[in-house]
């Protein structure tokens, strides 16, 4: 207990002192894991499985928010692979040039241990992009999504290469997995009879952990994978959002454990140190690799930024490739603790990156030319409103009797905007004026053009969540006209004036009135 107490207390000062120097905790907790292993604590051998549930548990909340579809298109896994693949090449390069000036444990010739670090330094790190993306809020934007389905590819790289080389070839009972599918359903079933906020978290922790990362591993793949899939599977339940929301608190708190489990890889020396300096020279030449792929692939210069910022560090996956590689004799175990703090060390630039928010991005953007717009993918070129002046943002039921009501008055030029796109087709043939587009995605209201003739904002999105984080993004910009939301509570009206709401409805103490006056109404008939 007394080793634990040490633990969350190292965890805890690093944390805080990161918080005061605007970095992401997670640094915080690198550093108390490197210190910890600096003073000799002992390890607690049950951190290990502390760190191993955190992974499982964000990657399970990754696949209940995940659309594979919008995930796995070309301008997903062709830069995905492409930047692999180029990436690699240039590491080995690199290495072989630092192993001819003398670097320790990059001996001349061996380029077979060039490879090996090569294809672990290609990863980004799941963890640190995720995380990244949760705080800004843009996990569902375009360059998020991006972001996300090059971590997936990758993720599927290195388990390919954990199977081959640690020899961990998936058993026949593999193919069992397929029975997860009807798992699943069953499991589905359950939940929506028993569905309570005091039982959501022992269901996750359950499905993630259970018919997640240990019947994977049983047949011999990959835990982590395994999670993430029982979370897609369960992706399309109404209660997804609501379950990953319940684990987040859960979810963070095991994190601590794996990036503690980080630092106590190994106390770098002097030439571990040198040599995780020199890596790092390498992350400016990946992002730039990103950038030019994904403008390849069609996607905008700042979308390219966006995600090339987010995926410019290292991965915690590398350094499980190096340690497998060390194990059957491919590549030196003094690699191990290098490319451990080379990954830490791309954390913190990378956090401090981030922390300028999309700023560097933009500026990073300026420096490629502009392509035409046609020549980009069409959910990335620009949104024309036209001379609208008023916005209705989600056109649900709720949405559309405030699009008409407003259609109605003179002088409004109304344009609503719908993320589902069965929805928007469906309303184009009612004669709409509708746009499909997602007003929680920043790049949505940078997209737009003609939005500076806008004065009036509604937002009538599926939940309170959305209509704030939208709201939010709106007052980024340059807008100054009115903005008014619909919401399912009476008591959240000075919340809503307390972000620059200037007009709030209750729906239910709408509709209330409403039905008694048309009970009213009936009785004297």
């Amino acid at each position: 207990m007394e080793t634990w107490l040490v633990y969350l207390g190292a965890a805890l000062a690093g944390g805080a002192v990161a918080a005061v120097l605007r970095l992401p905790p997670l640094v915080g907790f690198l550093a108390a894991g490197f210190l910890l292993g600096f003073a000799g604590v002992p390890e607690v051998p049950e951190l290990e499985g502390v760190a191993e549930a955190g992974l499982a548990l964000m990657l399970f909340t990754i696949g209940l928010k995940l659309d594979v579809r919008r995930l796995f298109r070309r301008h997903v896994w062709s830069p995905a692979l492409a930047h692999l693949a180029t990436f690699g090449v240039v590491t080995v390069l690199v290495i072989a040039g630092l192993a001819a000036v003398g670097v320790p444990f990059a001996a001349p010739g061996s380029w077979g241990s060039f490879a090996v670090a090569a294809f672990a330094l290609s990863f980004s790190s799941t963890v640190f992009v995720v995380k990244l993306l949760e705080d800004r809020g843009d996990e569902d934007s375009l360059y998020g999504r991006v972001a996300i389905g090059i971590l997936l590819i990758q993720d599927l790289a290195a388990v390919i290469f954990l199977a081959v080389v640690g020899g961990t070839v998936p058993s026949p009972w593999a193919l069992a997995l397929f029975l997860l599918v009807p798992v699943v359903r069953v499991a589905r079933f359950v939940w929506a009879r028993i569905a309570r906020a005091d039982l959501e978290i022992l269901f996750g922790v359950l499905m993630s952990l259970g018919p997640g990362y240990w019947a994977f591993t049983a047949v011999g793949l990959k835990g982590d994978l395994g999670a993430l899939v029982i979370g897609v599977l369960l992706a399309v339940d109404p209660h997804a959002e609501a379950l990953a929301r319940s684990l987040l608190r859960l979810k963070d708190f095991l994190l601590v454990g794996f990036f503690l489990a980080i630092g106590l890889a190994g106390v770098p020396g002097p030439a571990e140190i040198a040599l995780a300096l020199a890596l790092l020279l390498l992350l400016p030449v990946k992002g730039i690799l990103f950038i030019v792929l994904l403008r390849w692939a069609r996607l905008r210069n700042r979308t390219s930024a966006l995600a090339a910022v987010a995926l410019s560090n290292y991965s915690e996956f590398g350094m499980i490739v190096v340690a497998v590689g060390a194990g059957h004799g491919l590549i030196d175990r003094h690699w191990l603790v290098a490319v451990s703090l080379a990954v830490a060390l791309s954390f913190v630039i990378g956090a401090s990156v981030g922390r300028r928010d999309a700023s560097f991005a933009s500026w990073l953007a300026d420096r490629f030319p502009n392509r035409a717009e046609q020549v980009l993918l069409p959910e990335d070129r620009h949104i024309v409103i036209g001379d609208a002046n008023v916005l209705v943002l989600g056109l649900g039921r709720v949405g559309i009797a405030a699009f008409e009501r407003l259609v109605a008055e003179p002088g409004l030029r109304v344009v609503g905007i719908e993320s589902d796109p069965e929805v928007v087709e469906k309303l184009r043939g009612r004669g709409v004026n509708v746009i499909e587009g997602d007003a929680t995605d920043l790049e949505f209201w940078e997209r737009i053009r003609g939005r500076h003739g806008l004065e009036i904002a509604v937002f009538a999105l599926p939940n309170h969540e959305a209509n704030a984080a939208a709201i939010r993004l709106l007052q980024r910009t340059p807008f100054a006209g009115t903005i008014g939301v619909v919401t399912r509570d009476e008591d959240e009206a000075p919340d809503w004036a307390g972000i620059g709401v200037d007009a709030s409805l209750s729906l239910y103490a709408g509709a209330g009135a409403q039905l008694a006056e048309q009970a009213l109404r009936h009785r004297h008939a």
